[in-house]
């Protein structure tokens, strides 16, 4: 009776770890940042709310605008600009431990005025995710616009 309990704590002290872990595997998360691409274009307050993490802070192309989580839950829900699109791609993951720093370009795409053409811009994102729990959270996010297809 004592070597099966003393087996399922040592068996719960390494699973716990490992489940705490799980939402960080690259492709998990990938699929989980490009939940949190579709929550800024369609406002989806309810999912950043439980993604970001309470210090959560983004800093935007050279330092124009620095939003904490309060901030960027009250922008995607009354958008200056909608977007038509947002996608992410060429993401690369780096790990250390309980967290995970993705970085990669994130193309976005919004209407022009004329409601049938539109421009897109490209950022260079980093997006740092950790592991709380159990859950991953978003702790922080800097980006810096490289591309655009607006006319000057």
């Amino acid at each position: 009776m004592k070597k099966r309990l003393l087996l399922l704590l040592c068996a719960c002290a390494w699973a716990n770890p490992l489940a705490a872990q799980d939402c960080l595997q690259t492709e998990a998360l990938i699929a989980l940042d490009a939940r949190y691409e579709t929550a800024l274009q369609t406002g989806d307050a309810a999912f950043l709310q439980t993604l970001l993490a309470p210090t959560f802070y983004w800093v935007h192309n050279l330092a124009s605008m620095k939003e904490n989580k309060a901030e960027l839950i009250a922008r995607v829900q009354q958008p200056a600009e909608q977007s038509k699109q947002r996608r992410s791609h060429d993401i690369v993951a780096h790990r250390l431990a309980d967290t995970v720093v993705l970085h990669g370009l994130s193309s976005v795409d919004k209407w022009n005025s004329d409601g049938k053409t539109y421009r897109t811009s490209r950022y260079q994102f980093m997006r740092t995710y950790v592991a709380v729990q159990g859950e991953c959270k978003l702790l922080a996010v800097q980006t810096m616009k490289v591309w655009s297809s607006e006319i000057k």
